[in-house]
């Protein structure tokens, strides 16, 4: 299934004239800016002759000169093409230092990701859904579905159920998947009907709902269930607070940091039960816009409002190597926006299998890697 799925989505990004492209899996920079990144060095682990551990462990790794990271997500180098080509993609694995031991969470994963030119965030809905649309019907005319169903009956038996969701619950999730016209909130409507909820005593959560620390993950599956009922939800403007300096605001004519730049131009695909599996954005594409998101100085932008020609130097976030991702927009930009896809934990909903652990074929996570 995994194979046969890699195919259709390659089809169906070919098909609609997407550029598939190959960016690096070693990076200068954390994309999401979370500080989740495994770092990279070329020193030896064990004493070698000459040296003792004391040693190695003071001595620099000047291999690429300055620290380097696997990559967290291709959306910085996927961007860099956008001048050049209107559609692009590309699907490969990412890596993430959480310590998280969650069902949800591995620290090696692969994600697709996919930048387009447009203004609009609809249009990168719109190709999210019909994206995971065109997956469902392709799948749905092979013998995957009886397999699982097999699978399930075999489980059943085994006494091991409780690890994989059950066939009527299972046929649901592609039945509802392939019909569309997936509902659409903003996090303000959604953070309105947790607190209704709360205030009617109709649910109970750990975490009151609250706009400035984001959506829970119990949060996330009320909102999946209470409005999608069956179906994938959007939610869309998010806080800019709470999301990386490079989503566009809501309102794009506004600056960073103002009243009206509250929320950003952004998205979560929720599906029931598992929750976020998607999300995507529109992209600031105007220089001092994005220095001011990046903590730099934009009180003295060029006349007239054009962008200036040369960044001043705290633009950039402290030890970020950020400094290309700048000149992106520096030397001509086109509006833009994209998003990143989390393959394997779209294979745990239509297989049913509860733990990504279980659907990764050799899973890392903190504390393990086994071989």
């Amino acid at each position: 299934m995994r194979s046969e799925s890699d195919f259709l989505l390659a089809r169906f990004f070919r098909d609609r004239g997407f550029l598939r492209t190959q960016p690096p899996v070693i990076t200068s920079s954390d994309c999401e800016g979370a500080g989740e990144t495994f770092s990279i060095s070329s020193k030896v682990q064990a004493p070698a002759e000459g040296l003792d551990a004391r040693q190695i462990a003071a001595s620099e790794d000047n291999f690429f000169r300055k620290p380097k990271y696997l990559t967290v997500s291709s959306q910085l180098h996927l961007e860099a093409y956008m001048p050049e080509h209107a559609k692009v993609w590309t699907f490969a694995p990412t890596f993430r230092a959480e310590k998280s031991d969650t069902p949800r969470h591995v620290s090696e994963f692969w994600m697709l990701e996919a930048e387009i030119r447009t203004q609009s965030l609809p249009d990168i809905m719109d190709l999210v859904e019909d994206m995971i649309i065109s997956l469902v019907q392709g799948l749905k005319t092979s013998s995957f579905m009886e397999e699982l169903k097999t699978a399930r009956r075999l489980w059943d038996k085994s006494g091991t159920q409780e690890l994989l969701a059950d066939e009527e619950s299972l046929q649901s999730r592609w039945d509802e998947l392939e019909q569309g016209s997936w509902p659409r909130i903003t996090y303000s409507e959604a953070m309105q009907l947790l607190r209704n909820s709360v205030r009617l005593r109709e649910s109970e959560f750990v975490h009151e709902p609250d706009w400035d620390m984001g959506l829970q993950l119990e949060h996330e599956r009320y909102i999946a269930a209470k409005v999608g009922q069956g179906k994938p939800v959007f939610v869309t403007d998010y806080p800019f607070a709470i999301k990386p300096f490079y989503m566009l605001p809501s309102s794009p004519t506004t600056s960073h940091g103002t009243t009206s730049a509250r929320t950003a131009a952004c998205f979560d695909l929720l599906l029931p039960e598992l929750c976020e599996v998607v999300g995507g954005s529109l992209r600031e594409h105007r220089l001092k816009h994005l220095i001011a998101s990046m903590g730099g100085d934009d009180s003295n932008p060029a006349p007239g409002g054009e962008e200036t020609e040369k960044a001043p130097d705290n633009a950039l976030m402290s030890g970020s190597n950020l400094s290309w991702y700048v000149d992106l927009r520096r030397f001509g930009s086109v509006p833009h926006g994209g998003f990143g896809f989390g393959f394997d934990r779209l294979l745990c909903y239509l297989t049913g299998i509860r733990n990504i652990k279980d659907i990764v074929p050799w899973p890392r996570y903190y504390g393990r890697c086994d071989c």
